[in-house]
C-alpha cells in the first residue's frame, strides 16, 4: 500500500501540474486572439476538442456503478459554473486591469479557507493561515496590490468569481468522490463544451479557423490546458482537499509570468521572482503539515 507520505507528495505534484496547465491558458489566448479569433470560438473549440479527446480515452468505461444524478451534477457544475467564473472573470477586465483582476481573484484560497472552516469540513489551523498568508502576499507582491481608485463593477465582477471559484471546488470535490478522475473530467469538460458551444452559437461566433498556427494554440489549450489541467486538479483534490488545493494552486500566475516571458517576450520583474518564492514557501509549508499530520495520524 502506498504511504500517506507519498499519496499527499504526488496529490501535491498533481496541483502544481495543473495550476502550471491552467497557467498557460492566458498566453495561448493572447496568440489566439491575437490572430483575430474570438474568444467564445477559442473556447469553445478548446472544450469540445478537450470533451473528445477525454471521450476517446474513457470510451471503455461502463458507468453502471454512476449514478445519473452525479452525472447530471458534474455537467451542470462544467456547464455553468466553469462558464460563468470564466464570463466573469473576462467581462471585469472591460473595467479593471489585469493586475488588479488578477489579485482580486486570488483571493478565493481565503475563500475557501473561510467557507471550510465556517461548515466544519476543514480546521483554518495555525500553519493553514500561515500558508495563506504567505500565497496572498506572494500574489500580491506579485501582481501588484490595487492603490488606484477602480471601478466598482469591475471590484465587484472580479470578487463574485473569486467566491464563485471557492464554491466550485468543495462542490467538485464532493460530487466526483469515488469516481473514475478521467471520467469525472470527461463530464465536466463536456458540460463545458455544450454551454460554449451554445454561446458561441448564440453570438453567431462559431466558425472553423483556416490558420494552421491557430489550431496549433486550441490543440494546446485543449490537452495542456483542459484535459492535463482538469484531470490533474480532480485527481489532486480528492487527496488534498479544497483549502489545500487552492492554497497551491496560487503557483498559476508566477508561471503564467514566466511564460509571458519566454513566448510573449514580457518582462520578468523582481516582485514577480518575490512573489513566486513566497508562494513556494507556502506549497512547502501545506506540504510539510500535510506529511507531519500524516505521520502522527
Amino acid at each position: 500500500m502506498e504511504s500517506s507520505d507519498a499519496s499527499i507528495g504526488r496529490a501535491t505534484a498533481l496541483i502544481v501540474i495543473s495550476a502550471v496547465s491552467f497557467g498557460s491558458i492566458s498566453v495561448l489566448t493572447v496568440l489566439t486572439t491575437d490572430a483575430g479569433i474570438p474568444l467564445l470560438t477559442i473556447m469553445a473549440w478548446r472544450y469540445v476538442l478537450g470533451a473528445f479527446i477525454l471521450g476517446a480515452t474513457v470510451r471503455r468505461h461502463r458507468g453502471g456503478s454512476i449514478s445519473r444524478r452525479r452525472a447530471i451534477h458534474l455537467l451542470l457544475i462544467g456547464g455553468i459554473g466553469q462558464a460563468l467564473i470564466t464570463y466573469l472573470s473576462l467581462y471585469a477586465l472591460r473595467y479593471i486591469p489585469v493586475g488588479p483582476l488578477a489579485f482580486l481573484f486570488y483571493t478565493y484560497p481565503a475563500w475557501v479557507a473561510i467557507i471550510a472552516s465556517i461548515r466544519g469540513t476543514e480546521k483554518l489551523t495555525t500553519v493553514r493561515v500561515t500558508a495563506l498568508m504567505l500565497a496572498l502576499i506572494g500574489v500580491a507582491v506579485m501582481v501588484g496590490m490595487p492603490v488606484a481608485r477602480l471601478n466598482p463593477i469591475g471590484v465587484g465582477l472580479a470578487f463574485a468569481s473569486a467566491l464563485l471559484y471557492s464554491i466550485y471546488l468543495p462542490a467538485l470535490e464532493h460530487v466526483q468522490q469515488g469516481m473514475p478522475a478521467m471520467f469525472a473530467t470527461f463530464l465536466l469538460i463536456l458540460g463545458a463544451a455544450v454551454s460554449f458551444v451554445l454561446a458561441a452559437l448564440f453570438t453567431g461566433e462559431l466558425f472553423v479557423p483556416q490558420d494552421p498556427s491557430v489550431w496549433t494554440n486550441i490543440i494546446l489549450l485543449a490537452v495542456v490546458s483542459t484535459v492535463i489541467a482538469f484531470s490533474s486538479l480532480i485527481k489532486g483534490l480528492s487527496v488534498l482537499g479544497p483549502v489545500r488545493t487552492a492554497i497551491i494552486a496560487t503557483v498559476e500566475p508566477f508561471f503564467t509570468a514566466v511564460l509571458g516571458v519566454i513566448v510573449l517576450h514580457n518582462w520578468l520583474s523582481a516582485s514577480t521572482l518575490v512573489g513566486g518564492i513566497l508562494i513556494a514557501a507556502a506549497i512547502l509549508v501545506i506540504e510539510w503539515s500535510s506529511t507531519r499530520f500524516a505521520a502522527t495520524a
